[in-house]
């Protein structure tokens, strides 16, 4: 059983990253190109001392240990190390202990946070101290419809509604008829989106199923018997790559005819995809949005640049990754930036 990970505080001496800051017109360059190994996209910056005197916080709702979270991370790892940010991460899935890391940041004065809005109400507040202190804050991963009402300076990542969509066209081409879709979270603004977006463009029939995914087992349990219980259920969709593995067992386990897709990846997700246990799934490219959040904020310091204008979101999905192309993604993925 998957206990919920303890909360995450600022660290008094936060990791400093370090490089040479890159001109503006190699932004998308310094997300793809693979340097030396002290600048590969996977590297820490670990002992580095941050050249630029900047220093951000990073503030999501993910779990630590997370393979989507950690992608996160190491993106806002590159970026920073490149830009020569002083970059601290920290994360707790609780709203109120999310919120209560943004307000640690200002009260730290740092000079610019990233961070999630997968309950935007909760951050409403810190948000709102942030900018009467001063320091500009984007969004990237959750919130995409409430990153601009909550005053934020830009916001990277998918359109969950957008890419729920995509989905259900998907399962459509793929002649389903009866779709269960997990949601891991309630009340996680993506991943209600997502559902929704599926239910919007499916043809066939489409029911959310609502599961704790803080215990795995107990999800697994939940599906099963749920898949035994109706057998026209012809495809699982879930909301992340841990979730999509557990949903191929539970399928094997409960003798069904279900097929399984997911949004979201990583290595071993992109090998069931390759082998065919997990027809598609969907890629929102977490490595980016950490890596596009924190540039942003050097940017907009350097340069007086705002990403997207302050009026568009700058979209990082959706991609799908399939049997086809798998086989591409698959070194990025074993990597930890895909």
């Amino acid at each position: 059983m998957k206990n919920r990970p303890p909360s995450h505080r600022l660290p008094e001496r936060s990791v400093r990253l370090s490089a040479l800051a890159a001109a503006v017109g190699l932004l998308m360059t310094g997300c793809s190109a693979l340097g030396t190994d002290d600048d590969s996209p996977g590297s820490d910056g670990a002992g580095a001392t941050g050249a630029s005197g900047m220093r951000v916080a990073l503030v999501t709702h993910g779990s630590e240990g997370d393979a989507f979270w950690d992608r996160v991370k190491r993106g806002a790892e590159a970026a920073a190390k490149k830009d020569g940010i002083e970059l601290t991460y920290v994360s707790d899935p609780e709203e109120a202990e999310q919120a209560e890391l943004v307000r640690n940041a200002i009260r730290d004065g740092v000079d610019g946070i990233a961070l999630t809005l997968a309950k935007p109400q909760a951050m409403k507040g810190p948000v709102a101290e942030a900018r009467k202190a001063g320091i500009p804050v984007v969004g990237l991963n959750s919130g995409i419809d409430a990153w601009k009402p909550a005053g934020l300076l830009g916001y990277f990542g998918q359109d969950e509604n957008v890419a729920g969509r995509a989905v259900g066209e998907k399962l459509n081409d793929l002649k389903a008829k009866n779709a269960l879709c997990v949601v891991h979270e309630r009340g996680n603004v993506a991943v209600e989106a997502r559902c929704a977006g599926v239910k919007k463009t499916f043809g066939g029939t489409t029911e959310n199923l609502y599961v704790d995914g803080t215990d795995m087992r107990a999800v697994s349990g939940i599906l099963t018997a749920r898949l035994r219980q109706d057998s026209t259920i012809d495809e699982v969709v879930t909301n992340g790559a841990a979730y999509a593995l557990t949903a191929v067992d539970a399928v094997k386990e409960a003798g069904s005819r279900a097929r399984v897709a997911t949004f979201d990846l990583n290595k071993d997700l992109v090998d069931a995809v390759r082998a065919g246990d997990v027809q598609f799934a969907v890629d929102q490219q977490p490595y980016l949005q950490g890596y596009l959040a924190v540039d942003a904020l050097w940017l907009h310091r350097n340069n007086g640049n705002v990403s997207g204008g302050g009026v568009a979101p700058v979209l990082t999905g959706p991609a799908f990754v399939t049997k086809t192309n798998a086989a591409s993604v698959a070194g990025f993925a074993a990597n930890g930036t895909r």
